[in-house]
């Protein structure tokens, strides 16, 4: 019922919250007098804060239209590849009308940007995609919010999630592809890759692996000490719920989004008050620039999704109760993921030396797993002083981590 008791808060709340932002604009308005009353800034700060903290935040558009790429400025078109109940598969073409760079464009690797579906949405990955778009085809897993998708379409669990996985890069052509997989699933994508092998198909011709729990025993953190202090039936009794009527997916079992974002700010509770007390700061000395950051950041961060109960209860059963990975013991419909089959793809992991959801050693625990690379086509990268979304957002990514990404995608483009 705890699902359901949220959305009746919800929709008590909705009129007030509507009602201060609607308040707070009218006070800011440069044609509204009334906002340049003494005192006037502090009642329009604090009612733009209740509205950013009671807000519904919808899922924000990736908004990339364009990128330089080869020297020129080129037009980039979001499209849907493919689409399955749970998640769409994404196509960022790059387009020119210069015969030159078009030729150009068409030769870059194609990599497949695989986005964790646990909480965020895939546009938590925009300036990811950003960056790799200059010298790449990019395509991204578009992961559905749960709570949207009809109970007729079934369940969906980490098995499926695994052969959905193998179903995109052989959609994609795994002869010409490089994967890389972001937190949550490079063990899936690891999986899906390794169950390739085993079958005697085609892999990628090179994977990498971003801060990801491969091995969650290894300098376990916060993350991983509640998976394994509650037994499994505390998670399927105290936070999988049914999905209320008021949504498609109505009656499907879920762990709900509001529930996995309370996780995420109860991880760093100080650091999320003192940021929304900077905010307020901001807006009464008029710090526009800064107020408009805080907005950009938590439009993106608020917005979350409800992940199926069947893929949620099983993740924390076979990767962080029983790492059934490491320990070689996962089989999926019936056959082993055998990491050690893998030998044709060449592997890449990277974790950040702060990240506080996988622990230093839980990404690179991938390669005691894949002996079957050679060890001139496996690399890792620790990346100093940088946190968990510091290794694929921001400054440290774009300026540390993506060179060292596109020179391994350019030396194993060749199998």
């Amino acid at each position: 019922m705890l699902y359901h008791f949220h959305e009746i808060n919800r929709a008590l709340l909705n009129p007030w919250v509507a009602w201060s932002g609607a308040i707070s604009n009218a006070l800011t308005s440069p044609d509204n007098w009334t906002g340049r009353m003494p005192g006037m800034e502090r009642i329009s700060a604090g009612l733009e804060l209740f509205y950013r903290l009671g807000k519904d935040y919808e899922k924000p558009a990736f908004g990339i239209t364009s990128v330089h790429a080869h020297e020129r400025e080129t037009a980039v078109i979001e499209e849907r590849t493919l689409e399955t109940p749970f998640c769409h598969l994404l196509h960022f073409k790059r387009c020119s009308d210069d015969p030159a760079t078009l030729k150009k464009l068409r030769t870059d690797p194609t990599v497949l940007v695989v986005a964790p579906l646990s909480g965020h949405h895939a546009t938590l990955l925009r300036d990811t995609v950003r960056t790799l778009l200059r010298d790449h085809d990019v395509y991204i897993t578009d992961w559905i919010d749960a709570r949207m998708v009809p109970l007729g379409e079934g369940l969906f669990g980490l098995d499926d999630y695994v052969a959905l996985m193998r179903r995109f890069i052989k959609h994609l052509g795994a002869d010409r592809l490089h994967v890389m997989s972001v937190c949550q699933p490079t063990v899936p994508v690891l999986a899906a890759v390794s169950l390739m092998a085993s079958a005697g198909e085609t892999t990628p011709r090179s994977l990498v692996l971003m801060g990801g729990p491969i091995d969650p025993r290894k300098a376990p953190t916060q993350v991983n000490d509640l998976a394994t202090r509650k037994p499994f039936s505390w998670f399927e009794t105290n936070v999988v719920f049914a999905v209320p009527p008021n949504y498609p997916g109505s009656g499907r079992r879920v762990y709900p989004g509001f529930l996995q974002h309370a996780g995420f700010v109860a991880m760093n509770p100080s650091r999320h008050f003192s940021a929304h007390w900077d905010f307020y700061q901001n807006l009464l000395r008029g710090d526009l620039d800064d107020a408009e950051a805080h907005r950009d950041f938590y439009d993106e961060y608020n917005a979350v999704l409800d992940m199926p109960a069947q893929f949620y209860l099983d993740t924390i059963r076979t990767v962080f109760q029983e790492f059934a990975l490491p320990r070689g013991t996962w089989h999926v419909n019936g056959e082993r993921v055998a990491p050690e089959a893998i030998r044709r793809t060449a592997l890449l992991t990277i974790e950040g030396e702060l990240d506080d959801i996988s622990g230093i050693g839980q990404t690179r625990a991938a390669h005691e797993l894949c002996t079957g690379i050679a060890g001139s086509r496996r690399q890792h990268l620790e990346i100093q002083g940088a946190g968990h979304y510091g290794i694929f957002s921001g400054r440290r990514w774009r300026d540390v981590v993506y060179p060292d990404v596109r020179s391994f995608f350019r030396r194993h483009a060749a199998r």
